[in-house]
């Protein structure tokens, strides 16, 4: 049979900003009621940002997760993936201190550092809600800062939590860092990675890109990882599909597309959810159930959470 194909839903992200979607949450109430929306339409791990309620802008205290986190677990068993990525803007401290406070199973963890270009956004959307809004989106300085260094102080700072990484990789050197990590033993199988697609600053969305990613990681992690596939925009459902024909996993969610297809606002991550579920189904797989993603991925459990 063929294995179960892991749903993860990252639902607000760092990205895109309350002006481009009325569809995108921003409080903690919005954030909650789309995890758990999309954990009921198959999602087995939901993957959270948070945001400042006012104006939107990302939030990486950890108090920001405080009336999150309990809340989607009351309600829906699904695996909570804490972002160390935070915004390109914040220090790797900033970043870490939410996962580190609330020891999840999973947190996301970026293996190098990147230009990272939002600014071509600006030539989609020209109308705002919020003065940081066209600043955020049109700084062509941003340098997404995600040193050796960085890297060993987020895998040294969650290391006693029991707290396991998706590790999002970029490019194909970001593929020989975890790979460096590895051979070093500070990191140990299974490895969960999420090679990431679309955004500029990192490697293409072409199918080329995809079979390269995923040849170097079958390379140098063999049957040690769980691979999975994040397009960003108008990639996601193409790349997804891509992955789940070869056995791999997928990753949607109005963090890394607004869109569920041309021309057509997602309503909510769920919807994006239901769609790649369809064509996973249409692949002959299924979709991973929460547990089932914590066996594959070597993850601690529910109840070993801070929350």
């Amino acid at each position: 049979m063929p294995s179960p194909c892991i749903i993860s839903a990252a639902i607000t992200g760092a990205i895109h900003t309350p002006s481009m979607s009325d569809h995108l949450p921003v409080t903690a109430a919005e954030i909650v009621a789309q995890a758990v929306d999309a954990a009921r339409a198959g999602a087995a791990i939901v993957h959270l940002h948070a945001r400042d309620e006012m104006d939107g802008r990302p939030d990486q205290s950890a108090e920001a997760f405080a009336e999150i986190l309990p809340a989607i677990k009351a309600q829906v068993d699904v695996v909570i993936n804490i972002t160390t990525g935070g915004a390109p803007t914040m220090t790797v401290q900033e970043r870490v201190r939410p996962a580190e406070h609330w020891r999840p199973e999973l947190a996301s963890l970026n293996m190098g550092s990147m230009n990272f270009g939002l600014f071509p956004m600006l030539g989609r959307f020209t109308e705002f809600k919020h003065n940081w809004e066209p600043d955020y989106l049109g700084n062509k300085g941003i340098l997404f800062r995600n040193t050796f260094e960085d890297i060993e102080f987020i895998l040294t700072t969650l290391r006693d939590s029991g707290t396991r990484f998706e590790f999002e990789c970029y490019d194909t050197a970001h593929l020989y860092n975890l790979a460096h990590f590895a051979d070093q033993g500070v990191v140990e199988a299974p490895f969960f990675v999420q090679t990431v697609f679309g955004l500029m600053g990192g490697i293409g969305g072409h199918p080329d890109d995809v079979a390269h990613m995923k040849r170097t990681a079958d390379r140098l992690f063999g049957a040690d990882y769980q691979w999975s596939v994040l397009g960003a925009g108008r990639n996601q459902m193409n790349i997804a599909a891509t992955s789940a024909a070869q056995g791999g996993n997928v990753r949607v969610g109005l963090e890394d597309s607004l869109w569920l297809g041309p021309g057509v606002l997602a309503e909510s991550s769920a919807q994006q959810v239901a769609k790649v579920k369809g064509i996973i189904e249409g692949l002959g797989r299924v979709a991973a159930t929460p547990d089932e993603a914590r066996q594959m991925l070597g993850l601690k459990g529910a109840a070993a959470t801070g929350f």
